[in-house]
């Protein structure tokens, strides 16, 4: 079955290569096709182009095809295009007239708009709760090892003392600035393209109004051609939101990576969470931070390549935009896992102690003997080439006492006003408000 098809059969090569993937990329936006119908239909029974009889058989009927997915029955069958179709086809084969109403006032080009944007936004707020339980385990390791000192790098030299608390606290503020990047993407998807139809609107009285409001969206893409630009633009802005929390855990992997190695030795993993070698009996890799580290380098191209496929394209619908859902609809999935394996991970990493007090860290302490001198009234570059001097010619001898008040140093982590900012972000995404309106949506 096709919407479009008007008796002239297509194909079955050309017919295979253009659906491509689209069935099995469809059953992600199911769930989001019953939501978006009924809205549609309980606006079009408002402007006089559904009965309220017919309505309420098909809200009751949409209610089932929903329960259907939920309970993982729905398949959109053989020679039925997309899930569109199955839906429509459902609903007539069981409502007959009825159910070949409800495509009344919109194309599948708005429908795949509105399936899209209301996919995003559920799963925007999934990857915010995993975000923010990464974000809970980070910072209770940064409080439980803030007093233990490591070293800090710059070119992956010796730099200053660093601490775990500073370490662990880094990547949870990190996740800060990337869940407003994350709000930044809810808030451009949370908008309404339903009733743009094929991208010039409708000679029929839609009242776009009323599906915003039924659909909790926060507001309508009003211009009818830019609802349909938003194709491909929505998709690209949110993938750089997820590409963004990718580099974080990815970067944080790297360290981990490190960080386990022999010659830096600055934590371990339980042997249950690393694996081994087939011929090297002492090996214990850490081969989850290593994945972790691949996927999200993965997810950071995706920006890349939905610009890419975008590139080129002029304002109006094209088939190309087809081919971003095969990236983009998984991409939260994988997102998800790499999210939850990480804050597994991070609450299972056993941090060395001491570790500054091998020879080979002493020239992490030069900045404080470089501060302690001007304290004491040197000015900056006489006590600077000073201290050089003494590491040049092998007399420098540190003293291991660290000072560091200021916001945001090793003695003040400021982890409590980390926390506010980002609970603040975080509380802004209203999660229970998208469930009430998918409860109300769905009870008929």
């Amino acid at each position: 079955m096709k919407l479009w098809e008007k008796g002239t059969p297509v194909n079955e090569v050309i017919e295979a290569f253009t659906v491509g993937r689209d069935r099995e990329m469809d059953l992600y936006l199911a769930e989001s096709d019953v939501l978006g119908t009924i809205a549609h239909i309980i606006m079009l029974e408002s402007v006089g182009l559904l009965s309220s009889e017919e309505l309420i058989i098909l809200r009751k009927e949409l209610s089932v095809i929903y329960q259907t997915i939920q309970d993982g029955n729905f398949v959109i069958e053989e020679g039925i295009e997309d899930v569109h179709s199955q839906v429509e086809f459902l609903l007539t084969q069981k409502l007959g007239e009825s159910g070949k109403k409800v495509h009344s006032g919109r194309s599948r080009n708005d429908q795949v708009l509105v399936d899209l944007r209301l996919f995003t936004r559920d799963s925007i707020l999934e990857i915010a709760s995993s975000v923010n339980f990464l974000f809970t385990a980070l910072q209770q390791q940064s409080e439980t090892y803030k007093d233990v000192l490591l070293p800090g790098y710059t070119h992956l030299q010796i730099a200053m003392p660093s601490s775990f608390g500073l370490w662990f606290g880094a990547y949870a503020e990190a996740l800060a600035d990337d869940l407003q990047l994350l709000l930044s993407a809810y808030h451009i998807n949370n908008q309404n393209p339903l009733g743009s139809a094929a991208g010039y609107g409708s000679s029929f009285p839609l009242n776009r109004t009323m599906t915003t409001q039924l659909l909790g969206f926060e507001d309508l893409n009003y211009n009818v051609v830019y609802a349909q630009m938003g194709r491909g633009k929505v998709e690209k802005i949110t993938s750089f939101a997820l590409a963004n929390i990718a580099s974080t855990i990815g970067r944080m992997a790297t360290d981990l990576c490190l960080y386990m190695n022999q010659n830096f030795g600055f934590i371990t993993l339980p042997d249950e969470l690393t694996t081994g070698s087939s011929i090297m009996p002492h090996k214990k890799n850490p081969d989850v931070f290593e994945l972790i580290r691949a996927r999200c380098n993965r997810l950071q191209m995706l920006p890349n390549e939905i610009g890419a496929i975008m590139a080129n394209l002029p304002s109006g619908y094209f088939r190309d935009m087809q081919m971003i859902k095969e990236s983009f609809l998984p991409s939260f999935g994988e997102l998800q896992s790499i999210l939850e394996i990480a804050a597994f991970m991070i609450k299972k990493v056993n941090v060395k102690k001491d570790i500054l007090e091998d020879p080979k860290y002493s020239y992490l302490f030069s900045v404080e003997a470089v501060n302690e001198a001007v304290l004491q009234g040197v000015p900056f570059r006489d006590a600077y080439k000073f201290v050089g001097k003494q590491i040049a010619d092998g007399t420098f001898k540190p003293s291991i006492e660290l000072h560091h008040t200021h916001e945001g140093s090793i003695g003040n982590l400021c982890n409590n006003e980390i926390a506010t900012k980002f609970q603040k972000i975080y509380a802004t995404f209203e999660p229970e408000k998208v469930k009430e309106v998918r409860k109300n949506l769905i009870s008929c």
